[in-house]
């Protein structure tokens, strides 16, 4: 039996569910607030530690090469775990499992709000994404068989989507306030009481379910998936310090091509598979998983990138960096409304080519900042352009996602389109970190020589690693535009009727 996460899709709502009655829940709207309020959570970690990236940096001696463990622990964990979190919470209770996560949750982000050294900060981001990869499935579980009236569904799923959207710019902005006005600590810290406050009201609001079935779990598979993608991030961090041709470099990446390889193999042979094949083998939803991978691969690190140009090059304060990202989360909104007016009538191929093709663009545009571009005619256009095409490819992405699914894969189908972006961000970030670091390093050893002022060249180094990340991003969205382009040929009558929900 595969996957029935009826957690992560509305697709299998309440398939296998053991709910009792068939009365509504009458205390169903503070189930809502209580699976909201851990929603918000989840979407909000992935973005406001990023802000306070650059000061975190500096409190606790975390050199170049390594900033990006505190963003790729967190995806790596949460991308690698999600599929199996929705399995566990499935069948060991999804009350029980939201709960777990939202306390283990809280303790992660206590440990990571407490950090003294690098190695524990990124420890607690690890934990952090271990416990949200069984939260996040079990959230949307019990939004689905909480609420079984169709038009009450649909108004709990809009207030889950619009918390997934807006908790990006919430995040970037109190990423800002808090560290500009309490501490970089207070970023991770804020969770505790969230978490504490929403695990309390769910003990009172909540009512457990569980799936029915066999309980076996794909533990080789799991493991064999995060070691191989771990190896593969700690690959690139290795070339970083010890080059591309070191036997270190080369056995890691080697390994994790390896384990990543015998996961497959896993997967082909055990009858209760973590990732189906036949999900993934299908033209139109190999072509959405590979291009959302890609798409995590090509925008994960551009945040980390631009937080670092706006507050080092351009002198900006957290607080204000926080707002200079709101652009890119109105163009967001404006391509997601005029990609959910036209998939109807268009179908999803022409906005996804569209889409990834505008966010191609955005990324060249921020090849073009320099040490003395400004922010209004270097970064603004850029954001909204890339932002613009974001929205209007992520609509359809959502339902070529689930094109042809049967219904008891409908659940591993839904949360591939995440489990794809955390992963590509993971390696992306990783990856593109090691590229702008050495782009740096080279840049500033051949001109050294000739410098009068040490301060410019450190700024005009910085930069030019900044871009060459920004190469590298816009030539992966750009394979991205092509998969989409030649993989995807559905119609608009293919569509799924009820579309897919993905956790931020």
């Amino acid at each position: 039996m595969s996957i029935t996460t009826e957690s992560l899709s509305p697709a299998g709502a309440g398939a296998g569910a053991d709910v009792e009655g068939s009365a509504l829940n009458p205390r169903r709207w503070w189930a809502l607030v209580v699976i909201a309020v851990a929603q918000l959570m989840i979407v909000l970690d992935g973005t406001i530690v990023n802000i306070a990236l650059p000061t975190m940096q500096r409190a606790l001696h975390i050199s170049d090469v390594n900033k990006q463990w505190v963003i790729t622990a967190y995806a790596l964990a949460f991308g690698s775990m999600l599929l199996l979190g929705g399995r566990v919470a499935d069948y060991t209770g999804r009350k029980r499992a939201f709960i777990i996560g939202l306390i283990g949750f809280a303790a992660a982000s206590a440990l990571g709000g407490a950090a003294t050294t690098q190695a524990m900060l990124y420890g607690a981001r690890a934990l952090q994404g271990a416990f949200g990869a069984l939260m996040a499935p079990a959230a949307l579980s019990l939004l689905t068989v909480t609420f079984t009236e169709e038009k009450e569904r649909a108004r709990a799923f809009g207030v889950y989507g619009a918390i997934a959207g807006g908790g990006t710019a919430i995040g970037l902005i109190m990423g800002g306030v808090l560290t500009e006005y309490a501490s970089w600590r207070w970023t991770l810290l804020v969770n505790v009481p969230i978490a504490a406050i929403a695990a309390f009201f769910a003990t009172r609001e909540l009512t457990e379910s569980k799936a029915e079935g066999n309980t076996k779990y794909d533990i080789p598979g799991a493991l064999t998936s995060m070691a191989g993608l771990a190896a593969l991030v700690y690959g690139f961090n290795k070339a970083n310090t010890d080059g591309w041709s070191s036997s270190t470099t080369l056995s890691l990446l080697a390994a994790g091509v390896l384990l990543l390889i015998a996961f497959l193999v896993i997967e082909v042979r055990t009858t209760h598979p973590l990732l189906p094949m036949r999900v993934i083998l299908d033209r139109n939803r190999g072509g959405s998983f590979l291009s959302s991978l890609l798409m995590g691969v090509g925008m994960f690190g551009v945040f980390i990138f631009l937080t670092y140009y706006m507050q080092q090059i351009m002198g900006y304060s957290a607080l204000k960096s926080g707002f200079a990202f709101l652009p890119f989360t109105f163009g967001v909104i404006a391509g997601a409304g005029v990609a959910t007016r036209f998939l109807p009538r268009i179908g999803p191929r022409m906005l996804m080519v569209v889409g990834f093709g505008l966010a191609t663009v955005g990324m060249i545009l921020f090849t073009q900042i320099g040490v003395g571009t400004s922010y209004t005619t270097h970064v603004v256009p850029p954001e909204l352009v890339m932002a613009f095409g974001i929205g209007l490819f992520f609509v359809p992405l959502s339902s070529t996602s689930l094109i042809g699914v049967a219904d008891h894969d409908a659940g591993v189908a839904s949360a591939l389109v995440n489990t794809t972006q955390q992963i590509g961000g993971a390696l992306g970030t990783a990856m593109l970190v090691t590229f702008a670091t050495t782009a740096t390093t080279n840049y500033f050893t051949s001109h050294a020589a000739h410098a009068t002022n040490q301060a410019a060249l450190t700024a005009h180094a910085a930069v030019h690693g900044y871009v060459t990340a920004f190469i590298w991003s816009a030539v992966i969205l750009g394979a991205a535009t092509l998969v989409v382009a030649v993989l995807v040929k559905a119609r608009k009558d293919d569509l799924p009727a009820g579309g897919a929900v993905h956790m931020g």
